[in-house]
């Protein structure tokens, strides 16, 4: 990994935020191969049900979650979520052991997991966002997403040894201990956030022991007030039913397998998807968003992704779907989420923390559900075979790339108006940096 572009004040912060998402993954990928697998017992109507379930479910996680921010001081915000999904999963663990209907069961972790999935995510990169300021994320991002790839390749490997030795159920007991890391990680950050790292957007920092404030309800009328945030959606939208195409045809081409073998196939492409993520993160990512622009870098993997698919549609095998689903994923985790992370260092604190979740989550989800649908509908609907689809996605992959190109052009505009303006106004004592809400 070249650090040359990392400052000395930047490491200390770097190290922390690595082990934070490296800890944050690790857990998640051990639970992952758990849920994925259960997904081939159900039919595509029944996966699609369950995603309008995730989105029904996203939807109340995030309108409590903004009400928490609203009234939770913000120095205890992001350990106190934490600590909460780790006690989540301990009660799985122990639901196991009462005599309730394991298919109640799965179907409730599988809901609850692809939650989480979206939530720890965010509420991650909503800190860094705060953490790092506009200069710094470009330079940093990928150093700190290597942490993410690192941990989403040490995660899955649990599973695919000792998925035997261990089962279902401890494998989720030590998910839930890992989840409890990242919270002195966490504290340690906000005690040098003001500090040595002492950026622009750090020095304005409301005292820790505040609230957000605002309304519970402020998030989703800062996204619909927003065309920026919208057109971040939009991008979010399109890359989810990519993914949804790709998951629905695995899942239906594992069907024949039992429920251990798909675990580790499943955990098997998470290794592949990690090992390329990482390489990549490590030695490509900071520099092509340096070199390229944030649109360009956005655009990237869409059009890699729109040649996989339009190639699916002529060759209609199953390795192709694999490798689709790898090369889409880490392209996702090494370049285009750190990418799409750079953009939200360009709005506040509450769109941060209220508006970002509504992007990251109940968009996400609510994505997925209609792309579910709209799978099921061209499959049982239409009739319509693996090449048929594949082109459909190749058209969508293409419009996701014009949306990345756009939203790199916009952040670039108004970057450089801004420090035209900051160049001219006069700083005495400790600078206040007014951030403009884009849109």
């Amino acid at each position: 990994m070249n650090l040359a572009a990392v400052e000395e004040r930047e490491f200390k912060a770097i190290a922390l935020s690595f082990l934070f998402v490296f800890a944050l993954m690790s857990a998640y990928y051990i639970l992952r191969p758990i849920r994925d697998g259960m997904s081939s017992d159900w039919s595509d109507v029944e996966l699609s049900w369950l995603w309008t379930g995730t989105m029904l479910v996203s939807f109340i996680a995030v309108s409590i979650y903004g009400w928490v921010v609203s009234r939770i001081a913000f120095r205890l915000l992001v350990p106190s979520l934490y600590g909460f999904f780790a006690l989540s999963f301990l009660c799985f663990y122990f639901a196991n052991y009462l005599p309730i209907s394991s298919v109640l069961a799965d179907k409730a972790f599988y809901i609850w997991l692809s939650v989480f999935n979206l939530f720890h995510v965010s509420v991650f990169w909503s800190f860094m966002s705060e953490l790092f300021d506009r200069e710094q994320a470009p330079r940093l991002f990928g150093y700190i997403a290597a942490g993410s790839s690192i941990g989403a390749l040490v995660g899955p490997i649990i599973p695919l040894l000792f998925a035997h030795r261990l089962g279902m159920n401890n494998l989720m007991l030590l998910a839930s201990v890992m989840l409890l890391i990242p919270i002195p990680l966490i504290l340690a950050l906000e005690n040098i956030k003001s500090g040595k790292l002492g950026t622009g957007v750090l020095r304005q920092d409301i005292s820790r022991g505040q609230t957000i404030g605002g309304s519970p309800l402020q998030g989703y009328r800062t996204f619909i007030g927003s065309r920026y945030l919208i057109s971040i959606a939009v991008f979010i939208v399109l890359y989810t039913s990519i993914g949804s195409f790709v998951y629905f045809e695995l899942k239906n081409l594992l069907a024949d397998y039992d429920i251990s073998q798909r675990l580790k196939i499943w955990a098997g492409i998470d290794l592949a998807v990690n090992a390329l993520a990482i390489l990549t993160a490590m030695l490509a990512t900071s520099r092509l968003t340096v070199r390229f622009g944030l649109g360009v870098t956005l655009a990237m993997v869409p059009v890699i992704v729109s040649g996989g698919l339009f190639a699916l549609a002529l060759l209609p095998l199953t390795w192709i779907v694999v490798g689709l689903q790898v090369v889409r994923r880490a392209g996702n985790f090494a370049i285009t989420r750190p990418a799409r992370e750079v953009l939200f260092t360009a709005v506040d604190r509450e769109s941060r923390f209220k508006a970002k979740p509504v992007i990251d989550i109940l968009v996400y989800r609510g994505g997925d559900m209609v792309s579910g649908w709209a799978f099921t509908g061209l499959t049982h609907g239409f009739g319509l075979g693996l090449g048929p689809v594949a082109m459909i996605g190749g058209c969508i992959a293409i419009l996701w790339a014009v949306v990345g190109l756009a939203l790199g052009k916009v952040f670039t505009r108004d970057l450089g108006a801004l420090e035209s303006r900051m160049e001219s106004s006069e700083h005495t004592g400790t600078v206040r940096f007014e951030e403009k809400r884009l849109g």
